[in-house]
């Protein structure tokens, strides 16, 4: 293990100039200007809500921006992740002794608030980039060479990130798990018993219509990591392409699809997100009307009728429950969304939840296809 993972600081993204991720993510879902940066060419702004930071990189400087790196990807999509390690230049001499290639050597920030160093190295997924940093004792808004921004207040029903699933190419789940885990100090997450990880959870998603192969990877329980899921294709589909096919085209590559954001309450966090004009995904009545499906509804402690009317989605079973809804595509280009969660005890993925949850998505996009 070259590094260990030790908290997600941030999720970068990089989109130009008047485009309205930041104000969206304000607007929809409750996030709060954190800190802002201005300079060679990037307006930089970290929005949070709860533990969740984004960081909005707008517009494309001569050099890259402050603790990310600058791909001058073709469409607007999620471009960094960012992990709080116990020694970044220690990180890096191990990354770079195993092969990896560091675009941004260990550089040194630091203000009034303290010191960070930080290391930028490029993954296996796509035009992703990973910064490893280390900032002890930091005491700033965010990270150094920010300032701090007012903000309007105002709840915020997001707690932290719950997982980060990323769109891989077929057939590469097995390399990319054994890079996190040899590079990062990920470790295989079992989704169904006996689970190979080699082989990861197989969904299918019926005769004629493919599926998908889903690899979970988390840290050791003292970090504060989420969970990071592999998620790609499986062959078989007799026509169209599933949401990983098309996102892989949308982003001209692997790429980070969605992030899970948790919340404590989903029926409030989905009744905010839509008052405030938010477009979130609703699946097929059918959905609803799978046998079963009222009484395991009923078992968790919720009303059928009102989570059908707000498409959220519940699986599990033996008192342990799982509430998700997606929202629709942030960016024009369909190239990343964000899911609300609540767990009601559950702490993994659920395989009847997984393969319900792929066959709703399916079936919606099937459906926006003919209208």
């Amino acid at each position: 293990m070259a590094a260990s993972a030790r908290r997600l600081c941030h999720i970068a993204f990089h989109v130009q100039p008047e485009q309205p991720l930041a104000r969206d993510l304000q607007r929809f879902f409750g996030f709060q200007p954190l800190a802002a940066r201005e300079g060679d060419g990037w307006r930089q702004l970290a929005l949070r809500s709860g533990d969740a930071i984004f960081l909005v990189n707008e517009g494309a400087g001569p050099g890259d921006p402050l603790y990310g790196l600058d791909s001058r990807h073709a469409v607007p999509s999620a471009a960094n992740l960012c992990f709080d390690v116990d020694d970044a230049t220690a990180a890096a001499r191990a990354l770079t002794a195993r092969g990896c290639c560091l675009q941004v050597p260990p550089v040194i920030m630091q203000d009034a608030h303290g010191a960070a160093t930080y290391t930028v190295v490029n993954s296996p997924v796509g035009h992703l980039s990973l910064t490893l940093l280390e900032r002890p004792g930091y005491c700033g808004p965010f990270l150094p060479g920010f300032g701090p921004v007012p903000s309007v207040p105002g709840s915020c029903w997001v707690t932290h990130v719950d997982h980060l699933t990323l769109a891989c190419s077929p057939g590469s789940s097995p390399t990319l798990m054994h890079w996190f885990q040899d590079c990062l100090g990920f470790r295989h997450l079992p989704l169904s018993p006996g689970e190979d990880p080699e082989v990861g959870l197989e969904v299918t998603a019926g005769v004629g219509r493919g599926g998908l192969r889903l690899t979970a990877l988390h840290t050791p329980v003292n970090s504060a990591v989420p969970t990071l899921v592999l998620a790609e294709s499986l062959p078989g589909a007799s026509s169209g392409k599933d949401q990983v096919e098309q996102f892989l085209d949308r982003n001209q590559g692997p790429g980070l699809q969605h992030v899970g954001l948790y919340t404590l309450d989903i029926m409030e966090a989905t009744e905010r997100v839509a008052a405030a004009g938010g477009q979130l995904l609703m699946p097929p009545e059918a959905y609803y009307q799978q046998p079963g499906k009222e009484s395991q509804i009923l078992a968790a402690g919720h009303e059928p009728s009102r989570l059908a009317q707000r498409g959220i989605l519940l699986d599990g079973d033996q008192g342990k429950f799982l509430l998700q809804i997606f929202t629709k595509s942030l960016f024009p280009e369909d190239t990343f969304f964000l899911e609300l969660i609540q767990r009601q005890g559950a702490t993994g993925f659920g395989q009847g939840n997984i393969r319900a949850l792929w066959q709703s998505v399916q079936e919606q996009a099937a459906r926006c296809r003919r209208t």
